[in-house]
């Protein structure tokens, strides 16, 4: 960990610096484990991230404790992504890339578009209403003079969505 390897940046005598006594074991866990179960052994081991082994003991990944919370809370945003703020793109002519997060007021007011704020938050939730069911990727519906295809889809949520103008 870096916390172990603090000590010697600022240590003029190098001597004393033994790789082999930083290095903790890996903690080994099979790809079958609940993940409420892992996330309650990595905090009880202090451990932030294991090695994930199938059935036959060959690795098939690494998980994070940042990776477990997000399969069960979300997507956490930390400084390391990328900036994921920008909820209108466009990507070509008349065609845009828009989050499903965005809120009805604003999408309305780049459209010059009605779309009522009356029970929905978000375009998303506009969307998954006119579906009326849970829409796959490149799904697509007409709602007034504009066109929405299901961009990308993540853990049972719309994410992004691609609005082109009907002319």
């Amino acid at each position: 960990m870096a916390k172990d390897l603090l000590p010697f940046l600022s240590s003029q005598d190098m001597g004393d610096f033994e790789l082999s006594k930083l290095i903790r074991p890996a903690i080994l866990i099979p790809e079958s484990k609940k993940l409420n179960v892992l996330l309650d052994e990595l905090r009880a081991g202090r451990n932030h991230m294991a090695i994930i082994i199938d059935e036959y003991g060959g690795i098939t990944g690494l998980v994070t404790i940042e990776d477990v919370l997000e399969e069960i809370v979300g997507e956490i945003e930390d400084e390391h992504d990328k900036d994921s703020g920008t909820l209108i793109k466009e990507i070509a002519k008349d065609e845009f890339l828009v989050s499903a997060l965005t809120p009805i007021d604003v999408f309305n007011e780049k459209f010059n578009s009605n779309l009522s704020d009356k029970d929905f938050d978000t375009l998303g939730g506009i969307i998954m209403h006119h579906f009326a069911r849970f829409p796959k990727p490149n799904d697509a519906i007409n709602i007034d003079n504009l066109r929405f295809v299901i961009n990308s889809i993540e853990r049972r949520r719309i994410k992004r969505i691609k609005v082109s103008k009907i002319t």
